[in-house]
């Protein structure tokens, strides 16, 4: 599963959605308008249209194609140009301009105000009224001009839009689901993005991307696993560089006194004590305390251990005799 990741979750995201369509009519008039905003190019002449889709993206280029002949019974011009390093690029052309504008009316492209045609190459709030519809809208978004990163490394999921009044529409829409998303401006382009992984999963799934949900979730199962034992692990270790600290400590000031004035110049609980620590220097506190021949807990042993310690720092400053 990993290696499936890790060669583009991008890639693996935008294949199933390009095979993913709406039930309802709809909501695939809902989705095209998402990728005729994003890439849909209009060429007008006069009262007429022609429309034009231009790609790199074969998911967009097959969705557009499969989009426009099931749902309005057109047949598209298709032309594919050879770049470099393996890359093409798609070409869909509708010259039918009855065609075509019966297209963008019901995208909400093409309005008509009295007697004048207007183009508005934005999302039209009537073709996203229901749920169902922005989650195709959104699919159609994704496909054209968004991105996921590899969940391995981290975890980010963008939109990158080039008119801002797009992006503000992508972002509220997204938000309608009890999203986080949020919007800012690179350059000349805006990006919609998400960089919580929970967050993404939650848009996966709004965008019926239930095959790349589930292998986002097993990464982040995984990965939070492994980050709570490291978690466990790095506590633990503290607690143990922390224990061991102070048990040097105990001993050199065990040895301090023994080596400056004799473990006798002590009172007898702690020459007792000092004594049992200088020969069982693997037991724990409640170890020691069982050994004594007045049997201490934990915090009794600690308490005496203290003592030893400033007996030791007085000493050291020559300070005062034992009380």
């Amino acid at each position: 599963m990993a290696e499936m990741i890790n060669l583009s979750f991008s890639y693996k995201v935008k294949e199933e959605l390009a095979t993913h369509f709406g039930n309802a009519r709809h909501c695939q008039i809902a989705e095209l308008a998402a990728l005729l905003n994003m890439c849909g190019e209009i060429v007008r002449f006069g009262e007429n249209f022609w429309l034009k889709i231009q790609t790199e993206n074969f998911f967009v280029a097959k969705k557009c194609f499969t989009l426009l002949k099931n749902t309005f019974n057109i047949m598209v011009d298709i032309s594919v140009r050879t770049g470099g390093k393996k890359r093409y690029t798609y070409t869909l052309l509708v010259k039918d301009a009855d065609a075509v504008k019966r297209v963008l009316t019901a995208t909400g492209i093409l309005h008509k105000k009295e007697d004048t045609l207007i183009v508005k190459n934005a999302c039209y709030p009537v073709v996203t009224a229901a749920m169902c519809c922005k989650r195709a809208y959104l699919r159609g978004a994704f496909l054209a001009v968004g991105s996921v990163s590899n969940p391995q490394k981290n975890y980010h999921l963008e939109f990158v839009l080039e008119d801002q009044t797009q992006a503000m529409a992508i972002q509220e829409m997204i938000n309608t689901f009890g999203l986080e998303a949020k919007t800012v401006a690179r350059k000349d382009h805006f990006m919609v993005y998400l960089k919580e992984g929970e967050q993404i999963v939650d848009l996966f799934n709004v965008m019926e991307a239930h095959i790349a949900l589930m292998e986002l979730e097993n990464v982040r199962i995984v990965k939070e696993m492994r980050n709570d034992i490291n978690r466990k692990v790095n506590c633990e270790t503290a607690n143990l560089n922390k224990v061991v600290g102070a048990a040097l400590k105990q001993l050199e000031d065990i040895q301090y006194i023994q080596e400056s004035v004799g473990l006798q110049y002590l009172p007898p609980p702690l020459q007792e004590l000092a004594e049992m620590r200088l020969t069982y220097l693997d037991k724990s506190l409640k170890e020691l305390g069982m050994l004594l021949s007045e049997p201490l807990g934990k915090s009794g042993v600690n308490h005496r251990l203290r003592k030893i310690s400033n007996i030791a720092e007085m000493l050291r400053e020559g300070r005062g005799e034992v009380k």
